[in-house]
């Protein structure tokens, strides 16, 4: 059995979507851009970077998977982990631990390492939030994650679906631990109140890249804006967590730029993972980081003071989401 990646806006990693199909899957292991290059033409060869030897993955269906997968299809609760293969489904169903989206699958904005739709959102669904409540409880979750994409179309960006979610997640799973990967709200340190009333035990917004590649590869987004959302949330009283993608044309040094503006700014919880090409329109992979590379990252980071530091080729935002919410820091020797 092979896989292959594909990656989403925020991280690869489980997100559920309420619909009445469930996919049939079948597995493989090659860059999609690499099968999308063929379909389209035999004439055309693929530009895309091949893989480095150390995108290994160990497929390891325990008992805990087989019962999520098993819940997943008898409640029709669709899997976008399953549909873009990702590369640490196993490990995280296994320990149980989920990402929710919510507030629908069409976004607002249109970021160049994201293959999430962009168009005019679909009428806000109220009844979302108790649907993800009861399917925390479904599948004993001892970990959520609830992600949205950017809703810009609605006065308060969805932060009021957002709040309601975790209220409805905590009553009804008090066991549970919350974790929200919420968007810029624009700014607003009203809708971002909003969100932090409802006390999530973990606060991410992911600054995603560099400043320097910010126009180029956020465009709708503003690097200032998101630390402003960062501290703002620290200073509200909630542990925060950011990520970044890397290999998109930054440098180390900037890198370490970034990390150094978060710690300032009281982040606590850091992830950085390898950035994967979803489709040949999107932002092209400048290189692979080595693990070695990764590795480095991850201790200067943690020099830098921040708690807890996920940093691998295949580290998404979620990875390794319930150790970080135990509240048990990294050990920097």
């Amino acid at each position: 059995m092979m896989l292959f990646l594909e990656c989403d806006r925020v991280s690869i990693s489980l997100i559920f979507l309420f619909c009445k199909r469930v996919p049939t899957i079948s597995m493989t292991f090659i860059p999609t851009t690499e099968i999308r290059a063929s379909n389209r033409s035999q004439g055309k060869s693929s530009k895309q970077k091949s893989l480095p030897s150390w995108f290994n993955i160990q497929l390891r269906p325990g008992r805990h998977y087989k019962e999520l997968r098993q819940l997943t299809k008898t409640h029709k609760l669709h899997t976008i982990c399953e549909e873009a293969r990702c590369p640490n489904l196993w490990e995280c169903w296994n320990n149980r631990t989920a990402t929710f989206l919510i507030l629908g699958d069409i976004c607002t904005r249109r970021c160049h390492y994201c293959s999430v739709t962009t168009g005019r959102p679909l009428e806000l669904d109220l009844h979302e939030p108790q649907r993800v409540a009861e399917a925390i409880s479904l599948l004993k979750l001892r970990h959520a994650v609830i992600t949205s994409v950017n809703r810009d179309d609605l006065p308060d960006g969805g932060a009021t679906v957002f709040a309601e979610t975790i209220a409805q997640t905590k009553k009804a799973n008090p066991d549970c631990t919350v974790e929200v990967l919420i968007p810029d709200f624009q700014g607003s340190q009203k809708d971002l109140s909003t969100i932090i009333n409802q006390n999530p035990n973990i606060l991410n917004h992911n600054i995603e890249t560099v400043p320097r590649l910010f126009p180029s590869i956020r465009p709708q987004g503003k690097y200032s804006r998101s630390l402003k959302i960062l501290q703002w949330a620290q200073e509200m009283g909630a542990r925060t967590k950011s990520g970044l993608m890397a290999g998109l044309g930054e440098t180390e040094e900037e890198i370490r730029g970034v990390m150094n503006d978060l710690r300032t700014r009281g982040c606590e919880m850091l992830t950085i993972g390898q950035y994967l090409r979803p489709t040949l329109e999107h932002a092209p992979v400048a290189r692979f980081y080595t693990p070695e590379e990764f590795e480095r990252l991850k201790q200067d980071a943690l020099d830098l003071g921040f708690h807890h530091v996920e940093s691998g080729p295949l580290v998404r935002s979620s990875y390794h989401a319930e150790q970080q919410a135990s509240g048990t820091p990294d050990r920097n020797p």
